[in-house]
């Protein structure tokens, strides 16, 4: 149980800072949209770029952490978590063993 809220927490820091990278990405759309007076784009310009160049947002392992990346993340060990589980039930059966006991006796 606590393995399962610490993964659902970590899961959850994960998709902020996704989305915290996402939301990095508009900041250059954004300021090329304001107005800051009459020839001020030159520098507008400047300030777009240096902060698209400067790619803001969080990084894991040198990767860039978007939305895309947490969603193959969390398919990766679904697929992993899921094969493992399936792997142990049926090795479980080929054993002799039953996770699930059914009783078919009727206390006759």
């Amino acid at each position: 149980v606590q393995g399962g809220l610490v993964s659902v927490g970590v899961l959850q820091a994960l998709f902020v800072a996704a989305t915290v990278s996402e939301q990095c990405a508009r900041v250059p759309a954004f300021i090329n949209a304001m107005s800051f007076g009459v020839g001020t784009e030159r520098a507008r310009q400047h300030t777009v770029d240096y902060v698209a160049s400067s790619a803001a947002g969080f990084y894991v392992f040198g990767m860039r952490l978007t939305l895309s990346a947490v969603v193959k993340f969390v398919y990766f060990w679904f697929v992993v978590t899921v094969s493992l589980v399936t792997r142990t039930s049926s090795s479980a059966g080929h054993r002799g063993e039953h996770l699930f006991h059914v009783s078919t006796d009727d206390g006759l």
